[in-house]
Parts: C-alpha cells; sequence; structure tokens
C-alpha cells in the first residue's frame, strides 16, 4: 500500500514537470506587438530572488522584459553581508539579469534580522526613487505573508503598499508573490495544478500562474549564494514550489486609495 502510495507520488510529480512545459502564460502581454515591461523585482536579502522568484525572473527575461531587481539589504546578519552582495551579483549572471540592473542597499535603518523592524515609508521613498529613476512600470514583491513569514519580507511588501498610496504615478502595474500553506510549499511541482487552478478561478487578469522552464538554472542560481548554499537550503530548493511555479496576484490600487482614506478617517 505505501509502495504504491510511493509511486503514484512519483508519477504524478514527474507528470507535473511534463505537463506545465508547454504552457504560455498571459502575464504581461496584450498583443502580438506589446511593448515589453520595465519591470522591477523588490526583494529583502540576496537568495530571495533565487529561493522564490525564479520562475517569475525566468519568465521576465526569456520573454525580453527588462528587469531590474532592487534587494533592501546586503543580508548582514550573520557578518556575511559583502560576500551575499556579490554572492547575488553572481546569481543574477546566472539569470542574465546585467549588473548595472541591479542594486543593493545597505541602509543602517533596514538590517537583515528577524527583529530588525523596517519603516514602511523609508522603503517607500527608496522604492519611489528607484521607480523614477528606471522609468519603471511594473513592481512585483512578496505578499503580506512573505512565503516564509519573515518580517523583513513582509516589510517590504507594506512599502511597496505605502508606495502606491503616496505615488502620484497611475500606469504602475504592482503584483504579489502568493503565498502558499506548508503542504503546498513544499510539494515541488505538483503545486503547479493548485496554483493554475487558483489562477483560473480568480477575476480575469488579477492572477497568473508562472511556470519555470527551467529548473536546473534556479538550482545553478541559488547555488552561487555559496555561503547560505548548505544542505537545508538544498532541500529547499528541490522541493520548495516556488523553485517550479509563481502565482502572482494584482496588488490594487483602488484598494490601496481605500485603505489611505479609511485610514486618515480613523
Amino acid at each position: 500500500m505505501w509502495l504504491l502510495a510511493l509511486a503514484s507520488l512519483v508519477f504524478l510529480w514527474f507528470a507535473s514537470l511534463i505537463a506545465y512545459f508547454p504552457r504560455k502564460p498571459a502575464f504581461l502581454i496584450s498583443g502580438e506587438n506589446a511593448n515589453k515591461s520595465n519591470a522591477l523585482l523588490v526583494i529583502a536579502h540576496p537568495d530571495d530572488e533565487s529561493m522564490f522568484f525564479s520562475p517569475t525572473i525566468s519568465f521576465l527575461t526569456s520573454r525580453g522584459h527588462n528587469l531590474h531587481i532592487l534587494c533592501l539589504s546586503v543580508g548582514d546578519a550573520d557578518g556575511k553581508g559583502n560576500i551575499r552582495k556579490e554572492e547575488l551579483y553572481q546569481a543574477c549572471v546566472t539569470f542574465k539579469v546585467p549588473h548595472q540592473q541591479v542594486k543593493v542597499m545597505d541602509h543602517p535603518d533596514m538590517q537583515d534580522g528577524f527583529g530588525n523592524k523596517w519603516n514602511h515609508n523609508l522603503l517607500s521613498k527608496i522604492i519611489e526613487e528607484e521607480v523614477l529613476a528606471r522609468g519603471i512600470n511594473v513592481v512585483i514583491t512578496f505578499d503580506d505573508y512573505g512565503v516564509s513569514g519573515h518580517c523583513n519580507h513582509r516589510d517590504v511588501h507594506f512599502g511597496v503598499r505605502t508606495f502606491l498610496q503616496e505615488t502620484a504615478q497611475r500606469d504602475i502595474e504592482a503584483w504579489e508573490l502568493v503565498s502558499t500553506n506548508i503542504l503546498r510549499k513544499y510539494s515541488g511541482p505538483v503545486d503547479f495544478w493548485i496554483s493554475m487552478l487558483f489562477a483560473l478561478l480568480s477575476p480575469t487578469g488579477s492572477a497568473h500562474c508562472l511556470m519555470n522552464e527551467n529548473p536546473r538554472r534556479s538550482f545553478i542560481a541559488m547555488s552561487q549564494h555559496s555561503s547560505q548554499w548548505v544542505w537545508f537550503r538544498k532541500l529547499f530548493v528541490s522541493f520548495s514550489s516556488y523553485t517550479y511555479v509563481n502565482t502572482l496576484r494584482s496588488i490594487d490600487r483602488l484598494e490601496q486609495v481605500q485603505r489611505k482614506g479609511n485610514d486618515q478617517e480613523l
């Protein structure tokens, strides 16, 4: 019985890998001659891009979109900030993101750590400066749980939300990476089926399921973070659904305005 269950799980795993490759998501596509987006991926630490966002990065770069990465700390919790910064640059080489389109912050008020709260207004200001300097029209970041619940991930999300509330620019799309429960999180490519269903059941255009067409590149990119490439992260990248699929959900600008109005009333 257990052998049959294991065989079924292995079959489903490989069937999922085979099934999702041919699909072509409609994310950031509005026609054959649609303009390429100037996208900004906002993350908290070096290695976030490889551990969580590799399907999104691969999708954007393979389709000719211009991707910039803003990393809001050097990840110096263990005193390896300078090393981790260089590792991020090397990982971005694997993802074919040019060095000049990767910015790593080392602000004294935004240091890596579970107990370090980051100011959302400060984050908003930094994000706005990058958006204006780079001519960004698409922003992508964590959702309000931040995949792992790390407070820095969550603060980055709320920093983006604050920016959306405050900015006068109305032509910016904003997307958040949907966090999943622990069973889905470690289901590898099998989560493709649930992610696809989630996207299909969402209002039209409000969620997109992006499949990683080259999961091996995710392993290579993460291995560039040699200071972090320990056994449990190797297992994470192998079994995490975020290696194989990302579900991006629109951060509704109208919702931001409504929240701001509610906050002012209070």
